[in-house]
C-alpha cells in the first residue's frame, strides 16, 4: 500500500471539528459540576451526589476521547513526515495506529453519550418515587 501526504491530512478537518465537541462537552460538563457541587454543600442532597458521580465517570471518558484523539492527530502528523521521507511502510503504520486511536476515540464518545443521561434518569427516578409515596 502506498499512502500520499494528502491521505492523513484528510482527517485533520475532522479532527478539528471532534476536538471543538469534545471540549464543549468537557466544559460544559465541568460547569454542571460545580453548579452542583455548590448545591450539594448547601443541601447534601443524595441525589445530586449521585448525579455528581454519573458526571465524574463521563468526564474520565471526555479526559480518554481528547488523548486518543490528540494521539491521533499526532501520528497523522508523524505519517505525513514519513511520507515526505519516502517511508512508506512507517507510514502506513503510523496512520493505521492514527485510525485505530481515532477508532477508539469515537468509541469512548459513544460510551459516553449513552452514560449522559444517566444524570437526568437519576432525577426522573426520584421524581417517580416522590409521585408514587403519598
Amino acid at each position: 500500500m502506498t499512502l500520499q501526504v494528502s491521505t492523513p491530512a484528510l482527517l485533520f478537518p475532522a479532527i478539528s471539528l471532534l476536538f471543538l465537541a469534545y471540549t464543549n462537552r468537557f466544559l460544559h460538563l465541568s460547569s454542571l459540576v460545580r453548579s452542583l457541587h455548590s448545591g450539594w454543600k448547601e443541601t447534601r442532597d443524595d441525589l445530586v451526589l449521585a448525579q455528581i458521580e454519573n458526571l465524574r465517570h463521563r468526564l474520565v471518558f471526555i479526559r480518554w476521547m481528547q488523548l486518543l484523539g490528540a494521539l491521533s492527530l499526532f501520528l497523522c502528523v508523524m505519517a505525513m513526515l514519513t511520507i515526505l521521507a519516502g517511508w512508506q511502510v512507517s507510514a502506513v503504520t503510523a496512520f493505521t495506529t492514527a485510525l485505530a486511536l481515532m477508532a477508539g476515540s469515537l468509541g469512548c464518545l459513544i460510551k459516553e453519550i449513552l452514560m449522559s443521561g444517566g444524570a437526568l434518569e437519576i432525577l426522573l427516578a426520584a421524581m417517580e418515587a416522590d409521585k408514587k409515596s403519598p
